[in-house]
């Protein structure tokens, strides 16, 4: 029977435990979205606090496809040094880190793509901070170009593996979702046409890394919006990419628009809480042949067990916890099993906006009262 707490391998990528750091930006990357020493350093205390896996934040592949201020960006080689330094950094430390690539589509705006922002279609949906222009054919296959360029890089500087980011409301998501994605060509309609480009990236990708490397995706099973991706189109898109050899697939759900059902939710406070991605995950796992990842809402050491030993799945991702406790993964594997800390208020990314890192404010406030009370 599977535990939490055992060397797994993926496509030659052998992780010391089933615990995941899934990707959240962390606002510590130059304009450019050169990585910066505090982005290095963050990898290196999740390393050293046992994560058998960290996904880093999503770097875009395109100028265009850029977000947030304080992005990873992987589109140019003039990168190569800052990453290599924090590759090696975490394999010091102990650590294995996959890169995840992502284009934003229509979900940035002007100033920060530089450009007005592309989507499959030229719809004004609420996710969308303002009108998109409609992605050309043309366009189409120099993004597809830019995903294996990034994923190129990756290889080359020393990441593990790469994963495609196909979910929260992002480009590949928007290519998926019959909400946005609105065209009569080849790339639109039937769920067979809308998975085309999630297919097209994919096989690109995997003609430029090989077939003897990670590579997988964090794949939308519902946009948990009305019109948007549902659960029996995101199992038939998870088949295709299973069937094409997919190495993992990491289950979430929701866009930014998705209301209290959004990626991130809010007040994890109880167990009944945890895990609201499960459900979905188990529809996935059903018709594929790769591993699950799941993401959304573990908190405590129990859930996450059962999740693996009981209910199926591979791995179990978390991201909101591990922005407090790097060594949460460390924590319960010596003993101390007592619940994550974290309690999902997302105030961890307002200093990622306005001081150029995402860090728990929480804790801050905490340190700082106890110092004024020593």
């Amino acid at each position: 029977m599977a535990t939490l707490f055992e060397e797994t391998t993926i496509n030659g990528m052998t992780l010391r435990n089933r615990l995941v750091r899934s990707a959240t930006w962390e606002g510590m990357c130059e304009q450019d979205g050169r990585p910066t020493e505090k982005l290095t350093n963050c990898y290196r205390d999740l390393a050293q606090g046992g994560i058998g896996l960290i996904i880093s934040g999503f770097a875009f592949v395109r100028p265009d496809g850029k977000q947030f201020p304080g992005k990873m960006g992987i589109h140019t080689d003039d990168f190569a040094r800052a990453y290599e330094n924090l590759t090696r950094t975490v394999h010091d430390a102990g650590g294995k880190i996959a890169v995840q690539l992502v284009h934003a589509g229509g979900q940035t705006d002007a100033n920060n793509a530089g450009r007005q922002p592309l989507a499959p279609s030229a719809v004004k949906v609420d996710q969308f901070p303002e009108m998109p222009a409609e992605v050309t054919k043309d366009e189409i296959s120099e993004i597809i170009a830019a995903f294996a360029e990034g994923a190129r890089r990756a290889k080359a500087w020393g990441f593990d593996g790469v994963q495609l980011h196909g979910a929260h409301g992002y480009l590949v998501n928007q290519f998926l979702s019959p909400l946005t994605n609105r065209r009569t060509d080849d790339y639109g309609g039937s769920i067979e046409n809308r998975c085309r480009f999630l297919l097209e990236v994919y096989r690109k990708v995997r003609e430029t890394v090989g077939a003897d490397y990670p590579l997988f995706i964090k794949l939308n099973a519902a946009d948990n919006l009305d019109g948007g991706l549902e659960v029996d189109d995101a199992v038939y898109a998870a088949k295709k990419l299973a069937e094409a050899g997919i190495d993992a697939i990491e289950v979430s759900a929701g866009t930014p628009a998705s209301g209290d059902e959004n990626p991130a939710r809010e007040k994890i406070l109880k167990p009944e809480k945890e895990a609201y991605n499960l459900p979905l995950a188990r529809r996935i796992k059903e018709v594929v042949n790769c591993p699950v990842m799941v993401v959304g809402g573990f908190r405590s050491y129990e859930i996450a067990e059962k999740t693996v030993k009981e209910d199926g799945m591979d791995y179990i991702d978390m991201a909101r916890p591990l922005i407090r406790e790097p060594a949460l993964a460390d924590r319960w594997l010596q003993g101390d099993r007592s619940l994550a800390k974290c309690i999902s208020c997302n105030s961890c990314f307002v200093p990622g906006l306005e001081e150029g890192g995402i860090y728990c404010v929480i804790e801050k406030k905490e340190r700082e009262k106890a110092a004024r009370d020593s």
